[in-house]
């Protein structure tokens, strides 16, 4: 468990580009869905649907995803839901992705998780940096994906996921691009 806070300021592109603001990302896809399988018991096709559905309206082809922000729980069950789910809705393009949690840093703050996690998805996208994730040193092997160890990486970032999925099958996805039109 963790504690912390994170805020976001939300604004219509429209708005933000008049008053000349200094727009960090823009949310260009969401997708949410509710699997409601098991409370505790993550499903992979439930948040395989949410990571679809944010692709599909952000109009993007799963290759030009660069960096998820996974939920990232380091449990068993929830890191291997999680990698299938990605592998779902992501198909080939999966193994090209890079992927880290902060969650080893700050811990599972809960209510904040999303908002938290998505301030450090857009500061990954404006630094060119994806974190690492702390204390990853072998990752299971059922999670077999590019999951960022312990380093941070340079990356160019244009496009970003943060994953958000909780008790009771509650899923959200949100992809951010950088480059605002």
């Amino acid at each position: 468990m963790g504690e912390g806070a994170a805020a976001l300021m939300l604004e219509s592109l429209e708005s933000a580009t008049k008053r000349g603001a200094n727009i960090l990302g823009e949310i260009i896809g969401y997708g949410a869905s509710s699997d409601a399988v098991h409370i505790t018991k993550p499903d992979s096709d439930g948040q395989a649907k949410a990571i679809s559905l944010a692709l599909k309206e952000a109009h993007l082809n799963p290759e030009e995803v660069i960096y998820i922000n996974a939920h990232g729980t380091a449990t068993e069950v929830g890191d291997i839901a999680e990698t299938d789910s990605i592998k779902k809705a992501f198909g080939e393009s999966a193994k090209g992705l890079s992927i880290s949690s902060t969650k080893a840093i700050h811990g599972h703050t809960l209510g904040a998780a999303g908002a938290l996690e998505m301030v450090i998805t857009v500061q990954a996208m404006q630094g060119g940096i994806a974190p690492g994730t702390a204390f990853l040193k072998i990752p299971d092997p059922a999670c077999d994906l590019n999951y960022l160890p312990q380093k941070s990486l340079e990356l160019k970032i244009p496009y970003a996921m943060s994953n958000s999925f909780a008790f009771g099958g509650s899923n959200v996805s949100i992809l951010l691009a950088k480059n605002v039109s």
